[in-house]
């Protein structure tokens, strides 16, 4: 069976939308959910606890209070990938699994980089947290095959449309040196080289390919699908302001878990 994997920016859902999300979530068929923007309050708790008591696979590093950073759910035994505690900065933001496939170990790594506005502050948090991730990701580098995926808040170059100034130069640099210094590609790309989609859009005409997914060389020949899923920005009220992003692979996780509905309403269990 192909081992498919979804990322969605959840907006640090409050709980009636994060009840919402999770529920869409348990419909769908990925057997790995890399979600970004969650934070510490309630609603993110509820898709982390409602997960955990199906019998999934939950990553969730802590989060200080008001910051944001990414949850990963897995329907497969996995153990974690130390690129988390190798993250020097807003360590929330980063964190990953490694599954056992029929070709060998997987490392799913997902990512909510910062984003900014003109002010010093935010331009130099962004900054620096892409330093640490740069870092985190090299002291960790093994053979393993890499997935990364997440929001990014950055543009490809190129991008359609262009909105020109309103990236720095090292926002691009940090696009480009996932594949040009960490060898990994945009799968996006990499099957649908012309393609415009956007999974964040202030209005319709003015959309961003925010939310990504890269993979390492060696996966690029396992890669069967890669495609937005626009329906969760659709609605109203809408799941999320994101479009998903779902990646299918021609490989086999190997140890699946005894899962159950992570939406089911569920009895105490009386002793």
């Amino acid at each position: 069976m192909p081992l498919t994997v979804l990322t969605l920016n959840v907006g640090n859902p409050a709980v009636e939308r994060a009840r919402r999300q999770r529920d869409w979530l348990a419909r769908r068929d990925e057997d790995v959910f890399v979600l970004t923007e969650t934070g510490s309050g309630p609603g993110t708790q509820l898709i982390a606890e409602s997960y955990r008591d199906a019998g999934w696979a939950v990553t969730f590093p802590d989060h200080p209070d008001k910051e944001r950073g990414v949850m990963l759910l897995s329907r497969f035994e996995c153990t974690l990938d130390p690129i988390g505690a190798a993250m020097s900065y807003l360590p929330a933001r980063l964190a990953g699994i490694v599954l056992d496939t029929d070709d060998g170990p997987l490392r799913i790594l997902g990512a909510y980089v910062p984003s900014r506005d003109a002010t010093e502050a935010k331009t130099t948090r962004k900054r620096e947290w892409i330093e640490a991730f740069h870092r985190a990701y090299e002291a960790t580098g093994d053979n393993a095959a890499v997935l990364l995926l997440g929001d990014l808040n950055v543009l490809e170059p190129g991008h359609v449309p262009p909105h020109p100034g309103q990236f720095a130069p090292f926002e691009t640099t940090f696009y480009t040196a996932l594949t040009h210094r960490h060898g990994l590609t945009d799968v996006f790309r990499a099957l649908h080289p012309t393609a415009v989609e956007h999974s964040w859009a202030r209005r319709a005409e003015l959309g961003y390919r925010y939310d990504h997914a890269h993979a390492s060389t060696s996966l690029l020949a396992r890669l069967a699908s890669c495609s937005y899923v626009h329906s969760t920005r659709s609605g109203s009220p809408a799941l999320t302001d994101h479009s998903g992003l779902a990646v299918a692979l021609t490989l086999s996780a190997t140890a699946p878990l005894i899962t159950s509905d992570p939406a089911a309403d569920r009895e105490a269990t009386l002793f």
